[in-house]
């Protein structure tokens, strides 16, 4: 079903569903600062009414749509579509982004009773004939409505709603059709619940007693590890599964046997046969997807999903994945065999090299080759210190600044709310920073909205409300959140996909802001990140957290050299799981065999550090089989062809260009899915990009 996101309104339709709008926060106007959730007075018991409220609703005003005994026009049938749902969109949108981040049994409970009910709501609305039929009536006249390129996208996206939704089935296709969504929006779920639970059920604790396997690690990883165990009521340190405790104690620890334990603990979370499996799963959705993608005439599921996408095909996907494995494997192995030999060559070899091994010998040749440590960098990437880089980027690129406003409520203690303004001072959208890891939340980083924006019917502009989530290293008591370069890159990533959403323009939410082809989304993001090693851009704020000094020229040039260090590796276990989304979602019949041995099959063309028995990483692809990027992982690379060649023009003009940044505003930023991406990215680049741009950025000439 469409997002669709409110302003505040009187819901009179709801004065008979048993709970007054002042008993519910959910139900009434949020009076608010910029119409921002109001989360001091959300409870949980607030959920289900609200959720039942909006799908009554909005079932209602299907109704009114359906029996209007006007003929059917653009505006009293696809605009009243999209226009409908306003209360279970906006209920849906606060509670499904605070579940990734503020998760606990309760809201799963409430997430598993309400799936299906949306899943319900979904396919009476999709498969509705009668509804079907007057979208059809006026998009049979969409050649002389007379309609301008956002209505007639909104009209195109409308109907391919309908007929990708199953609204031309026979009876019983419609039936088998709703069978498979329902099981499918469960499952789907399922699996990110169970990888949360297996990621939080795990953790090594080093005792007291044992400070000799700590003491000879950094601060700030020792720091982190004595701080879990404080938190969890343990002696010592303890390291997890969350990627701030795992990483860092991957690159630094010497204890291989706990290295060993943590990176096969990671590697097999909700893999085989324990209460949070996912094997079944994964089949079992695999299966379903098939199933839809046949029902609906499709011979895969990538075929189906691909069609809606920049790619087009999956021909189109499975060429590119290819090109760029033939381009780059050679120069992956090169990278893997020189860690590999590096490592022999130290006093503490290991017997066999594994890749638990990886990332600490990896680290240390990176220190002597490129005399770069990270922990000489994380000085200067004291947190506060970042944000107000990244602000500052912003306001130099595009003229827009950043208030914090302790008036709008928070979801947590952490969480900070900043109202952000235009070059011409006007509102432009509020901004949430969620930056810091705890066991309810889902790891990785991520962007999302609380509202999005869109014009009212009177003209009235809604704008939208955007969360950045990270999983960043806390601050302890001896010091501040310092980030690593990676998670430099993160924050600027995420930023960008900010910038997305709150540049939005236009008449329709669900073609505004991020609602644009999978394989588009990423480029703002990753464009963002070639920022991290811009010396002009690092000189204005990166400075010495205890001297105040800024961060040294040498030092910026032994990042630009570590940057690309093993980028040929890196860029072979992204297609790894390109590839291994690619196979799961092209399959032609329902996969009976070991998920694992399936996923090492499919991968086995760009698999490079041996395969370890009783290891998936299918198992907790969250991407693909809980979140949105089902036969769309390529997209990450996808996205870097992109940007790269972006980034080019930048480097032309000046990385602080106005002209070049009004251009990507314009035709990028601000335009959502109005149009066809590749019309958009052409308009602003002047061709088509190429995949010499990506080769040439990590270092591989061609």
């Amino acid at each position: 079903m469409k997002k669709v996101i409110l302003a505040a309104m009187t819901l009179a339709i709801l004065s008979g569903c048993g709970t007054k709008p002042a008993e519910n926060p959910l139900l009434g106007d949020f009076n608010t600062p910029h119409v921002t959730p109001p989360f001091e007075q959300i409870r949980l018991e607030h959920y289900m009414p609200a959720f039942e409220a909006g799908i009554a609703q909005s079932r209602a005003e299907i109704d009114s749509i359906v029996n209007n005994p006007e003929a059917p026009t653009f505006a009293n049938t696809i605009e009243a579509l999209e226009q409908q749902g306003s209360l279970l969109n906006r209920t849906a949108m606060i509670f499904f982004a605070l579940n990734e981040c503020m998760s606990c049994p309760e809201m799963d409970s409430i997430a598993n009773a309400v799936q299906p009910m949306l899943t319900e709501l979904s396919n009476d609305i999709s498969l509705n004939p009668q509804l079907f039929e007057r979208v059809k009536a006026v998009y049979k006249q969409k050649d002389s409505l007379g309609l301008d390129t956002e209505q007639m996208a909104l009209l195109e996206k409308t109907y391919k709603s309908f007929t990708r939704n199953g609204a031309g089935l026979s009876e019983a296709d419609k039936e088998a059709y709703r069978k498979i969504t329902s099981e499918l929006a469960a499952l789907t779920l399922k699996f990110g619940q169970n990888v949360l639970a297996s990621t939080n059920a795990f953790s090594i604790n080093i005792p007291a007693a044992d400070s000799a396997k700590v003491n000879y690690m950094p601060d700030f990883v020792k720091a982190g590890m004595a701080a879990e165990a404080k938190a969890r009521g343990q002696e010592g340190w303890t390291v997890t599964l969350q990627y701030p405790s795992f990483g860092p104690f991957l690159t630094y620890s010497k204890e291989r046997d706990l290295k060993e334990q943590l990176w096969k603990a990671y590697k097999s979370r909700s893999y085989g046969q324990g209460e949070n499996s996912n094997d079944d799963n994964i089949r079992r959705i695999t299966e379903l997807r098939l199933q839809m993608a046949n029902l609906l005439g499709y011979p895969t599921y990538a075929d189906y999903v691909l069609e809606e996408r920049m790619a087009e095909s999956r021909q189109n996907v499975d060429q590119f994945l290819d090109e760029l494995l033939r381009d780059t494997r050679e120069y992956a192995l090169k990278d893997y065999q020189t860690i590999k030999e590096y490592a022999a060559s130290q006093p503490d070899a290991p017997s066999e090299f594994m890749p638990w091994d990886f990332a600490y010998y990896s680290e240390k040749y990176k220190a002597e080759k490129y005399a770069f440590d990270e922990e000489l960098v994380k000085p200067y990437l004291k947190l506060e210190n970042v944000q107000k880089g990244v602000f500052l980027l912003a306001e130099k690129l595009y003229g827009i600044t950043f208030r914090e406003n302790p008036d709008i409520q928070v979801y947590h203690p952490e969480v900070k709310a900043y109202e952000v303004y235009d070059r011409d001072s006007s509102f432009l959208a509020v901004l949430y920073m969620d930056f810091f890891p705890r066991e309810s939340k889902r790891g990785g980083a991520w962007m999302t909205n609380f509202s999005e924006m869109y014009t009212t019917p009177e003209g009235e502009e809604v704008r939208p409300v955007v969360t950045l989530n990270f999983n960043f290293t806390k601050p302890t008591e001896d010091a501040p959140s310092l980030l690593t370069f990676d998670e430099f890159s993160t924050f600027l990533h995420e930023f960008g996909h900010g910038l997305h959403g709150m540049f939005a323009e236009g008449r329709y939410a669900s073609l505004t802001g991020t609602n644009v082809y999978r394989d588009f989304v990423e480029l703002p993001s990753q464009l963002m990140e070639n920022w991290t090693t811009e010396k002009e851009f690092l000189d204005l704020w990166a400075v010495h957290y205890q001297t105040g000094e800024k961060m040294p020229a040498e030092l910026i040039d032994k990042i630009i050299a570590a940057k690309n260090y093993l980028a040929a590796y890196g860029n072979n276990g992204q297609l790894i799981y390109g590839i291994g989304d690619m196979a799961w979602h092209s399959i032609t019949a329902p996969v009976t065999e070991d998920v694992a041995q399936f996923e090492m099959d499919a991968v086995a063309q760009a698999q490079i550090s041996p395969v370890v028995p009783g290891t998936c990483f299918s198992s907790s692809f969250t991407h693909i089989f809980s979140g949105g990027y089902a036969a769309g992982y390529y997209s990450y690379k996808w996205a870097e062809v992109l940007e790269a060649d972006a980034f080019s023009l930048f480097k032309e003009k000046g990385i602080f260009s106005r002209e070049v940044a009004d251009s990507f505003r314009e035709n990028v930023l601000s335009k959502g899915g109005t149009e066809h991406p590749m019309t958009l990215y052409v308009r602003f680049r002047g061709h088509k990009p190429e995949v010499k741009a990506l080769l040439k950025k990590i270092g591989i000439e061609q």
